[in-house]
């Protein structure tokens, strides 16, 4: 069976003329005819060349993989328990799911409590605002994406360095709006965003306290990249230190641009170099500037170079590592990169447990970890939780909680132009009666309530049902706390699933049994 999908797809708005009948290995048409007009991937290619490589509209899209990967969550299922109860008296009346405790912690040593065991990932675009803003209503940390200084027209520079970035002071504002005591906003940079000083900008002139390193490049670990159509901006950008191809300072180079001859500018991050001295040394260094947690955030690449990051996490006492497998949601990388390159998200956790494990058994601390990379529902979340135990302890959720954002805008605008969705009429017509949460923001934000944007209270009420639904899972395997969530929580269905994780089987956890037997 082949794993990949077809030459076809929405996320470069490319489709196969005949889709029934694909040629599986190469992802064509099985009769590719003379007069077709190309409208699958190859046809893309043909016409735009390059610009094929790439997602289409990124900046108003969010992809993920379509690809079958062999092992993913739905491979295992939830156990669950008749008898005892963890964390809760033995009480009928008390052990019931609404008891269950999610609160959790992020940070090491100047740690910030949370109301659940989410992070929602690094964006900086679609209806941010939103997503920021529903983060600190749920109470759970949210990252500023990398590069926002790119897009900011408002930035100011002195040589290269950040003096004024408005953008980010409006993403900072968002969170700290609605802010109660819970979770934290965190700005991501990249090695650009180092080259211009955006970490210490934020930390002195923002008050940011969480910061976080990436340690790739863009969403799936490429250089991130954009076509910049006017001369101007590509002289600005080149001015910045940012690499420009082909070089827009090169008179020929300009003169042949504003004959339409030649490539199109392109602005191309640069990939990281970091030694785990470096990290070392650069986290120290955020931390005597005043940053109170810093965290490291990197995708799924060789298993040799996720261990280097978690002995180097752990040597830093870094705050949190987040691994992203592959799988997940991603901004803007290519969509071949998105769909062939590195390990599905088990394969993943399954590896980081390995790991942590044997940095453990030395005596070394263990740095707090979260996992991402298709998590969207409370099944899945329970998952990765127990997959992970004892150390994995947060869950991004990252690609859901930005579409909770943007259908919560969505059906807010249509309300209040006096558009009611046709599915969710027989809800009411108003933003009070559809929004069904809003009278939880009430009884904590009072009147301000009706003014938290409806994007904001979608995030929020998604939240709330993650943290529900994972509530009454927890209390199916009659584990009140999430430090009871164990490996045995889930089991494995198929072969490759229990060979990738070691994880029991319903057989052996029979055979366990039996064996108590006298």
């Amino acid at each position: 069976m082949n794993l990949s999908p077809i030459l076809g797809s929405p996320t470069t708005n490319t489709r196969l003329r005949d889709s029934g009948h694909p040629a599986h290995v190469s992802g064509m048409c099985a009769v590719c005819t003379a007069d077709c007009l190309g409208p699958c991937e190859i046809g893309l290619s043909a016409v735009r060349g390059a610009e094929a490589i790439v997602p289409r509209s990124a900046d108003r899209n969010q992809f993920a993989s379509e690809k079958r990967y062999p092992i993913d969550f739905s491979h295992f299922n939830i156990n669950g328990r008749v008898f005892g109860v963890v964390g809760c008296p033995a009480d009928p009346a008390e052990a019931t799911f609404p008891n269950v405790a999610l609160s959790s912690s992020f940070g090491v040593t100047q740690t910030v409590a949370t109301a659940a065991p989410f992070i929602l990932p690094a964006i900086a675009k679609l209806a941010w605002e939103e997503y920021f803003a529903g983060a600190a209503l749920s109470g759970v940390p949210v990252v500023i994406g990398e590069d926002v200084v790119g897009k900011d027209p408002g930035l100011a520079v002195d040589g290269h360095r950040v003096t004024e970035a408005p953008l980010i002071a409006q993403m900072v504002a968002a969170f700290r709006r609605y802010e109660h005591g819970l979770g934290d906003i965190v700005l991501q940079a990249n090695v650009d965003d180092e080259h211009h000083g955006v970490l210490e900008y934020a930390i002195e002139k923002l008050g940011v306290r969480s910061v976080e390193l990436i340690l790739g490049q863009a969403a799936k670990g490429i250089q991130g990249m954009g076509p910049v159509p006017k001369l101007e901006d590509a002289l600005r950008f080149k001015a910045l230190g940012y690499i420009v191809l082909p070089d827009p300072s090169d008179p020929a180079v300009a003169e042949a641009h504003t004959r339409g001859v030649g490539p199109v500018f392109e602005k191309i991050g640069k990939l990281p170099m970091w030694t785990p001295e470096d990290l070392v040394r650069r986290i120290d260094e955020l931390r005597s500037l005043g940053a109170e947690r810093v965290s490291l955030k990197t995708g799924p690449f060789d298993p040799g170079d996720i261990l280097t990051i978690l002995e180097v996490a752990s040597e830093a006492g870094a705050d949190l590592v987040t691994l992203d497998g592959a799988g997940g949601g991603t901004g803007h990388s290519p969509a071949k990169m998105m769909n062939e390159w590195g390990m599905p998200t088990v394969v993943l956790e399954a590896i980081v447990h390995r790991i942590l494990r044997r940095l453990e058994g030395t005596g070394r601390p263990r740095p707090p970890v979260a996992i991402a990379g298709g998590f969207a529902t409370e099944d899945q979340v329970f998952k990765g939780l127990a997959l992970g135990s004892p150390y994995v302890r947060t869950v991004a959720l990252g690609r859901a909680a930005m579409a909770a954002a943007s259908v919560g805008r969505q059906v807010g605008e249509a309300l209040r132009n006096g558009s009611v969705p046709k599915d969710l009429a027989c809800y009411g017509s108003t933003v009070e009666e559809v929004f069904a949460d809003l009278r939880l923001l009430k009884a904590e934000y009072g009147d301000e309530a009706s003014s938290i944007p409806t994007g904001a209270v979608g995030v929020y009420s998604y939240l709330h049902r993650v943290s529900v639904g994972l509530q009454q899972l927890m209390a199916l395997n009659r584990k009140f706390a999430l430090e009871h969530i164990g490996r045995d929580d889930i089991v494995p269905l198929t072969e490759a699933s229990a060979k990738a994780t070691g994880l029991a089987t319903y057989d052996d956890l029979l055979d366990r049994a039996l064996e108590a037997v006298p």
